[in-house]
């Protein structure tokens, strides 16, 4: 049986010592099991040559055949270019090069039959490719390329000629290799059920197709198996998890919830947050270890459910904890925790890393007797100094700012886990969800508290500053507060932005008669804290800071949120930054100030930013515009095996069907013996040994 995870990529025809250094550093490729599983990110159909009058600047790489009819060099400085008049016969069309124009005008001759090869677009109502690649016409051999696939490489590996063709060669050298079917990582009643496509074909297809058919089943076999696997790990977890574990019940909701319900409750809960703690209050009840994700965008009342939850705790004998990502929302959860539940015996003590000597004796020790009820802290509250007497609820807030090994530790607390109910403003779509958070019960917050209005979202560009500064005047005048939100701290040479410290400046130019205080993440913790609480207690009336106040600040009080070169953020950043303000019963603003020129995704951005403040329906866009990779907290929180072809932004559907073919397994056999699932388990530990397996620990 041929190995592959055995073989050392040095060892492969064509790549030798040198190349398999870079190959192991660029892409993490070691063995050829690496290589094979390095799908290509695109293909070019190279069996068909078009004609000009065929095409327009919407359509992918194309080819085209004809002759140069000359060549012309336009512009001065670093926008001169060279053009080159193409023809079929058909129509005309320009080829451009920006750079290597020498070298362009003495390889190529005008009038000789050359093959075209590139991406067509439309610059000043003219269409044109730009760096094609050109080869002469008597060198193409049509109907043998099929589908040629593209790899992504590094500018590294580019200087060292380890090119997408490269790639290539490398993977016919491979598949040149595999005399006899590699070995099969499904059993053959999904093959037959699912009609999915035997191994070594749709790995030999997904990189060589010879028809778009033949790669669409190709890619469906390699999504279907990896989905399966992710959704399989975590279901078999969460089986075992509910086997092994038992919960703390909580069977009374008795004085200390019901004081606060009828005595500090500040407003009336809306049918979302009753909704939640129904839920909270069976999974607490029935003896089984609540693992519960709470979803609900910024201010729609997710602090007040989880306290509600930590007195429940308390009227059964328990002690609660909040765990935060940072000080500065440690200190706000416990100001805020302490007034909501003003007058009564509730002992709530706060521990971060800046409380030291007594004071922080006595809570150590008030946590072993009992007398600390609830604790509010950032992740010093898992260190190994801190422990409790009856440890029986966490929440943890902002789930994605902790490691998932920092979560762990808060099991080792006790013998038995507490309940944890993991909080996030950070909304997720549902594919995402099943993923990440496959082994939590997920509540959803969807309504905001009664009295908040929606904000109104407005894109300016930067060319308006005075109708953008007339605005900012009429709030101040008014009473409110303003933040101004820059994406850099210094200037970037690479990148023209307006940045912080040159914002600051104009600002105070600007805004003379009013107090302007500045936050940035290079600052001392000390002096961040001091700046943020000149703002907090309302000394300035303008806050100018980069994104470190995405998390964690509550002022009531501002009502404009400004965000500078709004196109360089992402769409959940953006909603995390517009979320600071609309705290209060005040109509609110976010202005997105951008430049006027704009490309097509940064524009469906701001629209959509403009267009709607539903959190989910943001995070949705997100997931498809950006794909996953790049929302916070993915690649710590778990999924478990690194996705080399799914794509959780469009393989939804499949993810859910995998899903529910993985319950059935998991149903079926519960306690993983039955003969023709063998297969999928000794498969499920190979991929667990060579992924840490994080998604075990939400």
């Amino acid at each position: 049986m041929f190995d592959l995870t055995s073989r050392d990529i040095k060892y492969l025809t064509g790549v030798g010592p040198q190349r398999a250094a870079i190959l192991n550093k660029e892409l993490n490729i070691y063995s050829l099991h690496d290589l094979l599983y390095y799908f290509p990110y695109k293909y070019i159909d190279r069996s068909r040559i078009y004609l000009v009058r065929e095409i327009d600047g919407n359509m992918p790489y194309i080819q085209l055949k004809g002759e140069i009819l000359n060549f012309d060099t336009i512009g001065e400085g670093r926008h001169r270019r060279l053009v080159a008049r193409f023809s079929d016969g058909t129509g005309i069309i320009e080829l451009v090069w920006f750079q290597g124009t020498k070298y362009v005008t003495s390889k190529y001759k005008l009038h000789q039959e050359y093959i075209v090869f590139g991406k067509p677009t439309v610059f000043a109502g003219r269409i044109n490719i730009a760096h094609p690649d050109i080869d002469p016409a008597s060198e193409l051999k049509l109907s043998s390329m099929g589908l040629q696939p593209y790899y992504n490489t590094t500018e590294k590996m580019k200087r060292n000629y380890l090119n997408s063709h490269a790639l290539e060669k490398m993977m016919q050298s491979i598949i040149g290799h595999l005399n006899e079917p590699l070995p099969e990582t499904l059993s053959n009643s999904l093959l037959h059920e699912h009609h999915l496509m035997p191994l070594t074909e749709a790995l030999t297809s997904v990189h060589f197709p010879t028809n778009p058919e033949q790669l669409r089943r190709a890619q469906y076999r390699l999504k279907f198996e990896e989905l399966f696997y992710v959704q399989l790990n975590i279901l078999r977890y969460a089986t075992e998890r509910q086997q092994k574990y038992k919960g703390y019940r909580f069977d009374t909701v008795g004085d200390i919830f019901n004081t606060f319900y009828t005595r500090n409750l500040p407003f009336e809960l809306t049918g979302a947050q009753k909704r939640v703690l129904k839920e909270i209050r069976r999974d607490t009840g029935s003896g089984k270890q609540m693992n519960r994700l709470l979803q609900g965008d910024v201010g729609s009342g997710k602090t007040l459910v989880a306290l509600m939850s930590m007195l429940i705790a308390l009227d059964n004998g328990y002690q609660a904890c909040l765990m935060a990502p940072t000080e500065i929302l440690a200190n706000q959860h416990y100001a805020t925790i302490c007034q909501l539940l003003a007058g009564m015996h509730v002992e709530v003590r706060l521990l971060t890393g800046s409380v030291k000597g007594k004071k922080r004796e006595s809570i150590l020790s008030g946590l072993l007797t009992n007398d600390v009820q609830i604790l509010i802290g950032t992740h010093a509250v898992i260190e190994e100094t801190v422990n409790f007497a009856a440890l029986g609820m966490v929440v943890i807030d902002e789930q994605h700012r902790f490691g998932v090994a920092q979560r762990a530790r808060l099991w080792s607390k006790n013998l038995q886990p507490p309940h944890v109910l993991v909080m996030t403003a950070t909304p997720i779509p549902r594919t995402l969800a099943m993923t990440l958070y496959g082994d939590l019960d997920v509540s959803v917050i969807d309504e905001l508290p009664p009295g908040r209005k929606p904000i109104v979202t407005l894109h300016q560009y930067d060319a308006h500053r005075e109708s953008l500064y007339r605005t900012v005047r009429r709030e101040i005048n008014k009473g409110h507060q303003v933040y101004f939100v820059y994406p850099l701290i210094k200037e970037s040479e690479k990148i023209d932005l307006k940045n912080l410290e040159e914002g600051y400046y104009n600002i105070c130019q600007e805004f003379r008669e009013y107090t302007v205080c500045r936050v940035h993440g290079k600052m001392k913790t000390a002096d961040k804290d001091a700046q943020m609480q000149r703002f907090v207690s309302g000394e300035a009336q303008i806050m100018v800071a980069t994104t470190v106040i995405e998390v964690g600040v509550n002022v009531p009080n501002a009502s404009v949120m400004v965000i500078e070169n709004a196109e360089r953020f992402g769409l959940s950043q953006l909603h995390q930054l517009r979320g600071r303000v609309g705290r209060g019963a005040e109509q609110s603003y976010c202005l997105l100030v951008t430049k006027f020129q704009l490309a097509e995704d940064t524009r469906k951005r701001i629209d959509i930013m403009v267009q709607t403040n539903d959190g989910f329906e943001i995070a949705e866009a997100d997931l498809k515009l950006r794909g996953p990779g790049d929302l916070e907290g993915t690649q710590q929180s778990g999924v478990p095996f690194d996705l080399k072809i799914a794509d959780l932004a469009r393989d939804g559907q499949l993810l859910q069907y995998v899903r529910r073919v993985a319950e059935k397994i998991i149903t079926d056999d519960p306690t993983a013996s039955l003969p023709e699932n063998e297969l999928l388990w000794r498969q499920l530990k190979v991929l667990q040994k060579n992924n840490a397996n994080w998604a075990a620990i939400s």
